[in-house]
């Protein structure tokens, strides 16, 4: 795993829903690369953050539908 392939999939990793294989891939990288690891960390508390203000809020179904959507079509690619 190449360190743009972290940029693009950091926050799935943090949801936990990536591939068995690309989570691996993906915690390996991060181990060896102090940059990435930095950036994972940032993202870490910036999540952290954002809940702890925004609470637990529905997104409308429209919003919901195309982001359901994006993300499938995304772990598809992903998971190869």
């Amino acid at each position: 795993m190449l360190c743009d392939d972290v940029r693009r999939v950091v926050y799935f990793f943090l949801d936990g829903s990536l591939g068995d294989r690309k989570q691996q891939d993906l915690s390996r990288h991060i181990n060896l690369c102090p940059e990435c690891k930095k950036r994972l960390l940032v993202q870490q508390k910036l999540r952290a953050f954002v809940i702890s203000r925004l609470g637990r809020e529905q997104a409308p179904s429209r919003l919901r539908n195309r982001l359901t959507r994006s993300i499938r079509a995304f772990r598809a690619e992903w998971s190869q």
